[in-house]
């Protein structure tokens, strides 16, 4: 589903650039509850059975939009209740971050194997033949039927059907989950155990329901924009090619026009965490630990860490890009709030742990400040920046990479060969949870001794994240011409290279 433009895609946006322009103009936020029928007019649903669930759907989607807690259909009140209570120029933020609205689910089958009329009920009977439970019959149809209390699942008899008659009909959200964290309650419908959830956001962006949503922020941080506060905003390299025309120096004007007193790159915190785990590299493996993993992405980080608990020490102790780069920010401006833009929604319990010093006051997805954008009527492709507005010239080509795939192991190996040429570092990486959970499998099996082993949660890395715009591919090829086009190349000859004991204090 990522990358196909979609209804749910025009709703989340739909939602987003209603709540920042309900911010940005301020007065009675009662107004709130005329947004659903701007959303949703007239009489005639167009995507769901009718007109009303559709709009307690939008209804339920703004009060997330607002950091409002979610409430079910058994609950009343109008999407304003609670509203003047949640309009704050701070944080505000009540667990848990992903939230399943119940009466938008369509309540999907779990797991099934099933035959469809395809079938030719064909003499042979591949299908029962390699069925292990003997779950597949036959029919008074003289057709193939599976009894679903024997079946497991295994799929062996899909690929075995000479005709394609069976395949695998499996709940999408909990296919997307790489912690098999998404059940169902008494009614049928998706839920999620928190107990497992790390909040990567996958499940959100592949309901093709629009029934799953994150909380945010953007109304609390207008809030603090109105109110003459300066407010910074550090920003993702994944940024690139997420907003259509947007070059570095017309996204700083953007951001000016939003209300933003400045843009730093968080490519320039990447390379200092480039530089500590290539140096945290060097002193623990093999010496203290067999293998390490890298520690930016905080989905991957928490995973490990729960399900494989005997690895807690593996992971690099190294703050992430975000961490430092708003700790920099924050010391050359102490008055100033954080904002991190970025792709990921697990960058907001991140930046809520108390467990780090985040200096990160708020985080926006991609999604979100492009709702910002549209509340704005910003027009990159007329928009002119400012005399002086010029591209980012910090971030190196390492510190860029992190976005993609490989690039943080890449980055990291690179800086070791000026620390240690003599040194071999071999690298893997998990693309998703899932292979990140095999990833792990492999290393407590002792195959992957001597590794430098990459997590990232999003299948693609941070340019698939679930607040992303852009389709994965194309963004890709967007991050690595960003970075092949920075003035240096390695994490060392950051011009803020000095400076990572100052952001660990």
């Amino acid at each position: 589903m990522r990358g196909v433009h979609s209804a749910i895609d025009d709703l989340r946006r739909d939602v987003f650039a209603e709540v920042a322009r309900l911010a940005y103009e301020g007065g009675d936020y009662s107004r709130i509850d005329e947004i659903p029928y701007k959303i949703v007019p007239g009489e005639t649903a167009k995507y769901r059975d009718n007109v009303f669930r559709e709009r307690a759907v939008v209804v339920e989607r703004l009060r997330l939009a607002c950091g409002l807690p979610l409430r079910t259909a058994a609950e009343f009140g109008p999407a304003s209740k609670g509203i003047e209570e949640a309009s704050v120029p701070e944080k505000y933020y009540e667990p848990p971050l992903v939230n399943i609205i119940p009466f938008a689910c369509n309540a999907c089958p779990e797991k099934e194997i099933r035959i469809s009329s395809n079938c030719q009920g064909c003499v042979s009977r591949p299908c029962m033949n390699v069925c292990p439970k003997h779950a597949i019959y036959i029919g008074e149809d003289h057709r193939s039927h599976i009894n679903q209390e024997q079946c497991i699942k295994c799929g062996r008899c899909l690929n075995q059907c000479p005709y394609d008659a069976i395949s695998r009909m499996e709940r999408p959200c909990a296919s997307a989950c790489g912690m098999d964290a998404i059940g169902s309650d008494e009614l049928g419908r998706a839920k999620i155990d928190y107990d497992k959830c790390v909040s990567c956001g996958m499940c959100l962006v592949n309901c093709p329901f629009g029934a799953i949503a994150d909380k945010s922020q953007i109304f609390q941080l207008i809030q603090a924009i109105r109110s003459g506060t300066r407010v910074i905003a550090i920003v993702a390299p994944a940024f690139v090619n997420q907003f259509k025309g947007a070059t570095p120096a017309k996204l700083k004007k953007a951001m000016r026009v939003l209300g933003f007193a400045d843009v730093v790159e968080v490519a320039i915190g990447a390379d200092l965490c480039t530089i500590e785990e290539a140096k945290d590299f060097l002193e623990n493996v093999p010496k203290n630990i067999p293998w390490m993993g890298t520690s930016c992405c905080p989905a991957w980080s928490v995973m490990a860490k729960k399900l494989f608990p005997e690895f807690k020490e593996n992971i690099s102790m190294a703050l992430t890009p975000m961490v430092l780069t708003a700790r920099i920010v924050k010391r050359d401006n102490p008055d100033a709030k954080i904002v991190f833009v970025g792709p990921c929604a697990a960058k907001k319990l991140e930046a809520s742990r108390r467990t780090v010093r985040s200096d990160v006051d708020f985080v926006l997805t991609f999604e979100e400040l492009n709702g910002m954008f549209t509340a704005k009527e910003i027009d990159f492709a007329t928009l002119v920046p400012d005399e002086g507005d010029e591209d980012f010239r910090t971030g190196t080509a390492a510190g860029r990479g992190f976005a993609v795939v490989g690039g943080v192991a890449g980055a990291v190996k690179e800086y070791i060969s000026h620390l240690d040429p003599e040194r071999e570092v071999m690298t893997e990486f998990g693309d998703g949870l899932k292979a990140c959970r095999t990833m792990l499998q492999n290393a407590k099996k002792g195959q992957r001794d001597g590794y430098l082993l990459e997590g990232m949660a999003c299948p693609g890395g941070c340019v698939a994240g679930a607040g992303t715009i852009a389709p994965v591919i194309q963004a890709t090829a967007a991050v690595k011409r960003y970075a092949a086009a920075a003035e240096s190349l390695s994490a060392g000859e950051s011009p803020v290279a000095d400076r990572l004991e100052e952001a660990e204090s």
